[in-house]
């Protein structure tokens, strides 16, 4: 080979190995630092592909148990519901039975028959208010709207304004207007009331669904007079009246005080609120218009089935569809047969002992009812363990294959970065020698 100043090639062959030694290094390092054995596409397109279907699969799958444990936990929550449900039917029950015995008078009935249609009220609140993040569980949930509308004036319900005491109304979500199962609840509404009676100004609201008068709660609100009233609400506060029994709380102002120094004025109810067209001192507000209807029906209704994702696809197979079944005293006590429920028995269930004799039958048909339903749930929390045992083995097996294909084998890679490592090391050493070889050359030239 010819000896020449321009061109070194033993340079040029040193440093194109030195380049090629150097980016095999450098891949190398990038697989241990990050720990995967294909790094981009150009390691290997085809398990990269794989891999990340694989990978998709595996966060779908620990997606799928996340859902598996809500719904365990949701069936969980009704079966605790319905455990309730059960004590209560075994206590209703118990009462039938002892009202049923003829060694006990009517009055004696009467104590067990409240006792009874309580217990039966309690039911329907388990039932409406058993839910799991706003999906009922046991029955339909109840909530209703005030209709605002009927507070404007000339508006049914006009008198029940801050003029005359009243500030706001509030309802809870398990109000008496919510067992109302007809959605239009137009023909729903309360009616409030303020009489003299006595010495005593007596509240009374009185609640009406689907156009029928039903329950009615009264309070004493003697004690708010501005004249004498131990409670007298003065100029700038408020306060609150609960009507517990029908979910219907008023916030009342220092005006409600001086309405009821008005009622208590009044010879023989004359000024009662409710009945007097020009109630007030200065007679401006016209108390009949007392009636407030509800709006609408906004509860959650209990769905027929509810579907849980437990797979990571969109075929049937990747849900699971779980039957609920409703447990209020509509549905408990039918027997699937259309027969007498607890509802249907009314509010004299027990009060006698023929009543509270078919009361008997009924109880044992709702406690069957309410096993069968809650048999269904056990069941389906069953399935659900299950479900969620092979996606805990599937997840393992698709993370394991994963693995095969993108894991990195350390201990080789390794192996095989001390080796480039070592090229990289010779090639620069080579470099530096061949960068040497030119001075050769000066000798001749001396």
């Amino acid at each position: 080979m010819a000896l020449n100043i321009i061109s070194n090639y033993a340079a040029n062959v040193a440093h194109r190995n030195l380049s090629a030694s150097d980016e095999m290094a450098t891949r190398s390092l990038s697989k241990l630092s990050s720990g995967t054995r294909v790094v981009s596409a150009r390691d290997d397109a085809a398990s990269m592909a794989i891999g990340a279907r694989l990978n998709a699969t595996t966060q779908a799958l620990k997606t799928a148990t996340v859902n598996v444990g809500q719904a365990n936990s949701m069936l969980q929550i009704a079966d605790g519901g319905m455990a309730t449900i059960d004590d209560i039917l075994v206590r209703m029950k118990t009462l039938a039975v002892q009202s049923s015995s003829g060694n006990l008078s009517d009055t004696e009935r009467g104590f067990l028959n409240d006792e009874f249609t309580e217990l039966r009220d309690e039911i329907d609140r388990i039932a409406s208010s058993t839910n799991f993040n706003g999906i009922q569980l046991l029955g339909n949930g109840g909530d209703v709207a005030i209709e605002f509308g009927d507070l404007a004036a000339g508006q049914g319900g006009a008198a029940l304004v801050p003029a005359a005491g009243f500030d706001n109304f509030a309802i809870t979500d398990n109000n008496y207007w919510a067992t109302d199962t007809n959605t239009n609840l137009n023909d729903s509404n309360f009616e409030v009331n303020i009489n003299q009676l006595g010495t005593q100004v007596i509240m009374t609201v009185t609640t009406t669904i689907d156009g029928a008068a039903d329950r009615t709660q009264s309070i004493d609100v003697s004690d708010y007079a501005a004249t004498g009233g131990s409670t007298a609400i003065g100029a700038g506060e408020s306060a609150t009246l609960n009507f517990d029994e029908l979910g219907l709380t008023f916030s009342v102002n220092t005006n409600f005080s001086a309405s009821i120094d008005h009622v208590a004025a009044g010879a023989a109810g004359a000024n009662d609120f409710g009945t007097d067209a020009t109630f007030g001192a200065a007679g401006t507000i016209d108390s009949t218009a007392n009636v407030v209807r509800m709006a609408a029906d906004n509860g959650q209704t209990l769905a027929n089935s509810i579907e849980f994702q437990v797979g990571g696809g969109n075929t049937a197979n990747d849900r699971l569809s779980i039957n609920l079944t409703s447990v209020d005293s509509e549905a408990l006590g039918d027997g699937g047969a259309g027969q007498e429920t607890l509802a249907d028995l009314g509010t004299n269930a027990i009060d006698t002992a023929a009543g509270a004799q078919n009361a008997v039958e009924v109880v044992t048909r709702a406690i069957d009812d309410l096993q069968r339903a809650r048999a269904a749930v056990g069941t389906s929390q069953n399935r659900l363990d299950f479900a969620g045992q092979n996606l805990a083995s599937t997840q393992e097996n698709t993370e394991s294959a994963r693995s095969t294909l993108l894991d990195l084998d350390v201990a080789a890679e390794m192996t095989a970065f001390t080796s480039k490592q070592i090229l990289v090391q010779s090639g620069v050493a080579m470099l530096a020698q061949a960068n040497q070889m030119p001075q050769n050359l000066l000798r001749l030239l001396q």
